[in-house]
């Protein structure tokens, strides 16, 4: 019997002629549970190719290299080096045709193990952590405007609406090889993470997605985000997953 619950989702939007994000999560074992989500840039459907390639390659490494007696550090090598592949197989592609050069994807990947919890990301797909005490964004968006934040030069409040918000300066697929972020957390008590695409996290403030998810039911909580977004405009694709004890 698992001690962790998931449920995961996409949906085009309501603007979009079609879906450029994938999601996936499963379990490795019972009380294992790996999720992660791309959302892929490039014209010409080329994004939808980087992102199916890019979750393929990622899920493909982890499923070679896991163990159930992975210390710590071999856990971040695995994670790591995921990613670091999936970046290599999406950048070959984008080099064959043409018409896929310059494509890119985002990628959020979570590795839960009991209540320990493992991240990775690039891009501004994001990861969310909900316990008794709250929510907090474990990521840090890969975009200009966060550059800006970051340094002081723009206000929060700027940053919400600022022109160029959806410009990210890190991307799987790219370049040659990319920076990964990581981050790992132990928890105590009760715990839910979200991954979730910029479709949703724009329309979806932090009290929102606590309120929805955490204790609920997830399924109905992914479904009930994609809604909401929706509902707020769904000018992009919207993609979820929730791993929760």
């Amino acid at each position: 019997m698992s001690c962790l619950f998931l449920a995961s989702a996409t949906d085009i939007g309501k603007r979009r002629s079609e879906n450029q994000d994938r999601v996936r999560a499963e379990f490795l074992d019972e009380n294992t549970a790996v999720a992660v989500v791309c959302d892929g840039m490039g014209g010409a459907a080329s994004g939808g190719v980087a992102s199916q390639v890019a979750i393929d390659a990622f899920m493909q490494r982890i499923h070679e290299n896991f163990r159930k007696d992975m210390n710590v550090n071999s856990i971040r090598n695995m994670l790591m080096n995921a990613v670091h592949f999936a970046n290599t197989i999406v950048y070959e592609k984008s080099r064959e045709d043409i018409d896929k050069n310059g494509m890119g994807t985002t990628c959020v990947a979570v590795l839960v193990i009991e209540k320990s919890i493992y991240a990775v990301n690039v891009g501004d797909s994001r990861a969310y952590l909900m316990d008794d005490d709250g929510i907090r964004q474990i990521t840090t968006d890969h975009t200009y405007v966060e550059m800006l934040r970051r340094s002081g030069q723009i206000t929060d409040e700027e940053a919400e609406n600022h022109p160029m918000k959806n410009v990210i300066t890190k991307a799987v697929g790219v370049e040659p090889d990319v920076e990964v972020d990581y981050f790992e957390i132990e928890e105590k008590e009760n715990f839910s993470v979200l991954l979730c695409s910029d479709g949703l996290s724009g329309y979806c403030d932090e009290q929102l997605i606590y309120d929805t998810v955490f204790g609920n039911n997830l399924d109905d909580a992914v479904a009930s985000l994609i809604d909401h977004s929706n509902e707020m405009g769904g000018r992009d694709n919207i993609s979820a997953a929730v791993i929760a004890n």
